[in-house]
């Protein structure tokens, strides 16, 4: 599958996209508005940052309670059910004279039930689209995330000024009740990936299994930490420019779009995995221009070239995907869902401090330096191990005298000594001779080890 007409017409991922679009529309009405409330009421860069991006801290939460659900529950009922949870929990943002402990306890209610609506959202698409239609399914999803984050910074930004912040949550909440129409009439229900009870005691167990592989856990680190740093770099545009930060939420999100534009029609797939750095090192090296707090056309070319790096995830998503069983595909992506948008959370923490220290500029270029050096330090793990050739059987079973003569001046080697009385009899090969110690039939392959879990 290498078309976007090829992709539209396969059934159920127009209405999954619909309902994905008007999600994050939504979220990124009211995380706008409530953002610009909450500065405005405390004049805190710290409180702003954690009100915009600190539900994703309650991602850790429901990765650790949640996400068993996500393989064990009817994924059309949970994407409905969630988002009418979002709309009623975003009204209820609106109210006024809401106190701001409130407001932080709903939104981190929000995020703890994301961490199991990404793990389903994600764990269908692995349903609806064939293997090698995921990367470019999840880049249409990622660049209407792009699409969506213009329109709704600017759309909000608008609104804010025009209305107010309060009705700008109002209208975020309508988003989620038209996601929440378009799940329950345009997926079909269908049941589970996986069966069991979904519990606490599973998801601990799923996570400790797909964290435990070597490869998987570089997999995942890198998706989460760098990421989620420059994260931290975006939850600082309030503050940094209170009056243009919807222009630059918005040059951020055009940049993300046009990354995962590239990654997902034009990167070949013998060059993804290669590209995968240094889209991580373009992710944060611009933001270190920030040091020199740059006029606003300077800054909005750098967060728009480095946002183009946002794509180093989509490309590592299906790495990940190569390493994990396809019944613990939802749980996997719901985890690195989870972890990425709790490392934002925390890397809106980080930054925030920092600003309230030194300056929003300044947080800013630190965050991008430690992004720079979590990727350069993450970089040995995620190479490919090098493919090693099976040994021939044939080097292990001396042939017949008739078909391997001796070199002249040499001696003929020393027979086999028969079995010991009562030992096993040593594996045969195809044409009947023993194999190697360390060939396949006898111990594991490296790209078979940590499958079998």
């Amino acid at each position: 599958m290498r078309t976007y007409r090829e992709l539209f017409r396969t059934p159920e991922f127009t209405p999954l996209f619909i309902t994905s679009a008007a999600v994050v529309a939504g979220s990124t009405l009211s995380g706008l508005a409530l953002g610009t409330l909450v500065y405005a009421a405390t004049g805190s860069p710290l409180l702003s940052a954690l009100s915009m991006f600190g539900p994703s801290l309650a991602q850790l939460i429901g990765a650790s309670t949640l996400l068993s659900a996500a393989d064990r529950l009817p994924p059309r009922a949970v994407l409905s059910g969630t988002c009418v949870l979002f709309a009623v929990s975003t009204a209820a943002l609106a109210i006024s004279g809401l106190p701001l402990w409130a407001a932080f306890a709903i939104v981190a209610i929000q995020g703890l039930v994301n961490s199991l609506a990404g793990g389903v959202r994600y764990g269908l698409l692995t349903e609806l689209l064939t293997e090698d239609g995921y990367l470019l399914g999840r880049s249409v999803l990622n660049m209407s995330v792009g699409i969506m984050q213009i329109c709704g910074f600017v759309a909000g930004g608008l609104l804010i000024t025009t209305l107010s912040p309060r009705g700008t949550l109002v209208a975020g909440a309508a988003l989620y009740l038209a996601a929440a129409a378009v799940a329950r009439t345009g997926l079909r229900r269908r049941p589970p990936r996986a069966s069991g009870r979904p519990s606490v005691a599973q998801t601990w167990r799923t996570n400790v299994l797909l964290l435990g592989d070597t490869a998987r856990r570089y997999a995942f680190l890198a998706l989460w930490v760098p990421n989620g740093l420059i994260v931290g770099c975006e939850s600082l545009f309030v503050a940094y420019a209170p009056r243009h930060a919807g222009l630059l939420f918005a040059s951020a999100a055009l940049g993300m779009l046009a990354g995962d534009t590239l990654a997902g029609r034009f990167i070949p797939a013998t060059w993804r995995l290669r590209l995968g750095a240094p889209m991580r090192l373009l992710l944060a090296a611009p933001y270190l221009v920030f040091a020199f707090r740059p006029v606003l056309p300077v800054a909005v070319a750098a967060i728009v070239l480095a946002s183009v790096g946002y794509c180093a995830s989509l490309l590592l998503q299906q790495r990940l995907m190569e390493l994990t069983p396809a019944s613990l595909s939802g749980h996997a992506l719901g985890l690195q869902g989870s972890g990425m948008l709790a490392m934002q959370g925390v890397g809106a923490a980080i930054a925030g401090a920092i600003a309230q220290l030194t300056t929003p500029a300044m947080a800013m270029a630190v965050m991008a330096a430690a992004s720079v050096a979590v990727t350069l330090a993450l970089a040995p793990g995620l190479r490919p191990a090098p493919a090693r050739p099976a040994p021939l059987l044939a080097s292990c079973a001396p042939l017949p005298a008739s078909r391997a003569p001796l070199p002249a001046g040499r001696a003929p080697l020393p027979a086999q000594p028969a079995p010991l009385p009562g030992s096993p009899a040593p594996p045969l090969s195809d044409a009947g001779r023993p194999l190697c110690p360390s060939s396949p039939g006898n111990v594991p392959s490296e790209a078979n080890a940590g499958h079998g879990e």
